[in-house]
């Protein structure tokens, strides 16, 4: 009887893990304004965009044909879709000082944490390849440049602006003004901040730089985890309804541990390179006396 409790608790411990995780993605996509989901096969490639622009002469005479400008979309760094598989131990000791199910959940909230960071890491890497940058005088200055861009690149009226600074950035409008600080996946962020529909506040970005884009832009891909030829092999995980993560607990009677298995492979990332929109901040400018 024992045991069928410890499989059922180690099962209910599963179960919260995923929907922990689940919930937490399903969140971070509400958020940003994500709604192009795609589940894929793990080793699918993803083609990113960036355009290129071959500009004519515009001095043109009076009467005289005006010359063709080009705009192409080429295509950027691929992503390739791959599992990510980690594992982690709770040694009996630990088990015996802090109780099974405390040391498991304990350990396994930690878990979660740094999977959000390798979700947010890739994401924020990928920002940095951005093609468009200009420049913007002071946080105020620099978000302003943010929307107006995000609004030229993506011409569908009321395009929505997501930002991207950073604390020191963000630190003197905060301590001025009463705004609210919400928190989505480890993410600070604040609503119509500025004229910006949602602006994210995140030491990830380098001070003194803005990055934008348009929710639009945005995608979230990942490689089901649950059915098919995985569930055939008998690795026993244990899923939400999204499939994005998998989980699964087993004893390892030869180390003494209670070992935890995942395998996920979710990729937040820009479809269009060139909009993605970097803004340097710049001092504002002193006038003249």
């Amino acid at each position: 009887m024992a045991e069928n409790l410890t499989e059922k608790l180690v099962k209910a411990q599963s179960i919260d893990f995923v929907e922990n995780f689940g919930n937490s993605i399903t969140s971070l996509l509400t958020m940003l304004g994500v709604q192009r989901k795609f589940p894929m096969a793990a080793g699918s490639v993803i083609k990113t965009y960036k355009s290129k622009v071959t500009l004519q002469n515009g001095e043109v005479a009076k009467g005289e044909i005006i010359p063709l400008s080009k705009v192409e979309m080429e295509e950027a760094e691929p992503i390739e879709l791959a599992y990510s598989k980690h594992r982690k131990a709770v040694a009996v000791e630990d088990i015996q000082k802090y109780g099974f199910a405390r040391a498991i959940a304990m350990t396994d909230e930690k878990l979660v944490r740094e999977l959000q960071k390798e979700v947010r890491g890739n994401f924020f890497a990928q920002l940095g390849k951005g093609t468009t940058a200009v420049d913007g005088e002071g946080l105020q200055g620099a978000l302003a440049q943010a929307w107006g861009n995000v609004q030229t690149k993506f011409e569908d009226d009321g395009a929505i602006t997501i930002a991207f600074v950073n604390p020191m950035d963000a630190s003197d409008y905060l301590a001025k003004a009463n705004i609210t600080i919400q928190n989505e996946f480890g993410l600070n962020y604040v609503e119509n901040f500025l004229g910006v529909n949602i602006v994210i506040i995140t030491p990830q970005v380098k001070a003194k730089t803005v990055y934008a884009t348009a929710a639009e832009n945005l995608c979230f891909a990942y490689p089901i985890v649950n059915g098919g030829e995985i569930a055939k092999a008998g690795f026993d995980f244990t899923t939400d309804e999204t499939g994005i993560i998998g989980i699964t607990h087993a004893i390892n009677k030869e180390r003494l541990t209670a070992e935890t298995t995942t395998l996920s492979g979710g990729a937040l990332f820009a479809e269009r390179l060139d909009g993605i929109i970097k803004v340097t901040i710049k001092a504002a400018a002193t006038p003249s006396v």
